[in-house]
This record gives structure tokens, C-alpha cells and sequence, in this order.
């Protein structure tokens, strides 16, 4: 009997085009949907036919409550080698196999880029004022050189957005609670002694720190009052490290220059959600990740993913296992990799 394989979110509708599917077009149907479905029973009964599933990044969460309604899947494969939203111990119990694919780092760190650059340049206002016959020049550009930026994280991202900022010429600080100065040094940046020190300080602040009890709500009014009224914030990492209503506040009330924004509390951002519409604000619907290189490795791996598990040898399982420690507590420039 012929499977069937659902691609979710394929809002593009790529999936099939950017990879090649032929390995197992002899034993599986592949359906794609370009919309996303918006909660749990909507979900459960769009899979309920299927046996495999391939989902991008953490767009889609597959808690015990749904693996439950679905008696056929035997495969999910996820985008990325990490994912917070799948409940892997449900997922073993119902004898779901759980797979990943690479990733790269470089899409993120150049939509961060694009969004900092279009924020300080008026990119988008005087792009639409050339084609829509409004005045001529509106906005009076902030510098980038010279400019101090602020990077929340230096891990695999943060430490490439970091390279990018100081070949603009700017003076590049960063600070994470497991960041090491050593760590710092090796990136050729600014250990900022804190937090607070960090925000006050900074024109640009950009947040590349992975979602968890520690990150959650990190930025919220407080922190954000530290920021200067000429400063800009860029998030392309999880809304839930910026607190959204605080956000909204200082861009309404004129309290920071600006934000760039490609993660929201809900997505797809629901129509007259206030993030469509805040002042300020350069807003992209989480394109981070989202490139030609990138999907063709998504959905490629994919395929691998499922071949192998027809074939009975799963590749790339999730959960990763933890790599063995050399000694019982890691050094401080170990966890400092990890922000």
C-alpha cells in the first residue's frame, strides 16, 4: 500500500519543486498545503490520512494530545536538528519517528542585516514614496559606522552578524549570562559587563539568543526603557524573548527609534494584529530561515529522511543526544558557544 506524506506551510508551494522527490515517488503520495492550520482539531483532521509528515523549523507544534489522534503517522520529519514544539516522548510511544535536516546559519544573519539596514536607511518609506510620487527624500539616514551594536547572543549567528557589523566599521558588543570574555576576544568583540550596560549603550541591539525558561520575556518594559530614544531593536530570533505589548508601547509612544521584527506571539500574524500596523516598525513574516539553498536542504534531507525510513535505517534522529563531556563540568567557553 502506497503512503502518504503531508508537507505543511508550503506557503510558497516549493516543496515539490525544490527537491527532488523521484527517491520515493514509488512508494509515497505527497500532498502540500500552503495554508496553516490554526489549531489542534484543524490539524488532526487535515493529518488524519497520513503517515508521514515534514514540517518546517518549530512553525508547527506536535504535542502528545495530537500525536494521539493520529493513529497512521510513523514519520516526522522536522527542518533544523533542533525543535522545542514535538513531544518526542509521545512520539516514541506511538512509534513515531522523529528525523531532522541541516540547517544553515548564513539566511538569518542576512535577513538581521537587511532589516538593520533597511531601518536605518528608511528603505521602505522612501521606496514607496519614489513609486507612489510622494516627496523627495523623507528620512535622513542613521549611520552605521561608528555606531555601537549591541548583539544579545554570540553563538553561530550572533557571531556572524558580529563579523558583519564590524566590516560596516562598528564598535560590536555582546553579552549572554554564559558569555565569556574569551569567547568575546575569539569573535574580535566587546564583552558588555551586563545586560543593562549592554542596552543603554548601544544604537543597534539585535537578538539571536535561543528560546527557553532563562530567555523568556528578557526584554520587557524595564529593559526596554534602558534603550535610547535613537536606538533600534532587531529580533529575528523568538517574539517570546521581547515582551510584545512592551515593544508595541515604546514604538507607539516614540520612546526607541525603531524595530525590526520577523518573529510574532501568533503565526501567521492574524489580520488586525497590532504588529501589522505599529509605527516604527519594519516587519517580515519570519523569512529568517526561509531562502532557495536553505529549502532545497530542507526538503532534499527530507527525502533522505524518508527513504531511509521506508528502508528501515532512520537518519538524523531527534532528539540529538547530548555530546559526551571530557570532564564533569564544562569550562565557561564551552557554554559560552551555546547563546
Amino acid at each position: 500500500m502506497r503512503l502518504r506524506c503531508a508537507v505543511l506551510d508550503d506557503f510558497q508551494r516549493v516543496a515539490t519543486e525544490i527537491a527532488d522527490w523521484s527517491p520515493v515517488a514509488d512508494d509515497v503520495d505527497v500532498v502540500s498545503f500552503d495554508t496553516h492550520f490554526g489549531d489542534e482539531d484543524a490539524l488532526a483532521a487535515a493529518l488524519a490520512g497520513f503517515d508521514l509528515v515534514v514540517t518546517l523549523r518549530e512553525r508547527v507544534a506536535f504535542p502528545a494530545s495530537l500525536i494521539a489522534r493520529l493513529p497512521r503517522l510513523r514519520l516526522i520529519v522536522a527542518s533544523g536538528m533542533r525543535n522545542s514544539v514535538i513531544d518526542y516522548a509521545a512520539a516514541e510511544a506511538h512509534g513515531v519517528t522523529v528525523c531532522g535536516t541541516a540547517s544553515s546559519s548564513a539566511p538569518p544573519v542576512e535577513l538581521t542585516w537587511a532589516l538593520i539596514l533597511g531601518l536605518a536607511r528608511g528603505i521602505v518609506r522612501e521606496g514607496n514614496g519614489l513609486r507612489e510620487g510622494g516627496p523627495w527624500q523623507q528620512t535622513v539616514g542613521a549611520d552605521l559606522h561608528g555606531r555601537r551594536l549591541g548583539l544579545l547572543g554570540l553563538g553561530k549567528i550572533g557571531s556572524r552578524v558580529a563579523a558583519v557589523g564590524l566590516a560596516f566599521g562598528m564598535r560590536v558588543s555582546a553579552w549572554s549570562r554564559n558569555l565569556t570574555r574569551e569567547r568575546a576576544d575569539e569573535v574580535g568583540v566587546e564583552l558588555a559587563p551586563s545586560k543593562e550596560a549592554l542596552l543603554r549603550d548601544a544604537d543597534f541591539v539585535s537578538v539571536h539568543l535561543a528560546l527557553g525558561d532563562r530567555t523568556r520575556g528578557l526584554l520587557g518594559p524595564a529593559e526596554l526603557a534602558l534603550l535610547k530614544p535613537t536606538a533600534y531593536l532587531i529580533n529575528t530570533s523568538r517574539a517570546a524573548i521581547v515582551d510584545q505589548d512592551a515593544l508595541l508601547a515604546a514604538l507607539h509612544e516614540g520612546r526607541i527609534a525603531g524595530a525590526g521584527v520577523d518573529v510574532f506571539d501568533t503565526e501567521p500574524l492574524p489580520a488586525g494584529h497590532p504588529m501589522r500596523t505599529a509605527p516604527r516598525l519594519l516587519a517580515t513574516p519570519h523569512l529568517g530561515y526561509v531562502s532557495q539553498a536553505n529549502y532545497a536542504t530542507y526538503y532534499g534531507q527530507a527525502v533522505d529522511a524518508i527513504r531511509a525510513h521506508l528502508d528501515g535505517s532512520p537518519v538524523r534522529r531527534l532528539p540529538v543526544a547530548p555530546a559526551p563531556q571530557a570532564q564533569a563540568v564544562p569550562t565557561r567557553s564551552d557554554s559560552a558557544g551555546r547563546s
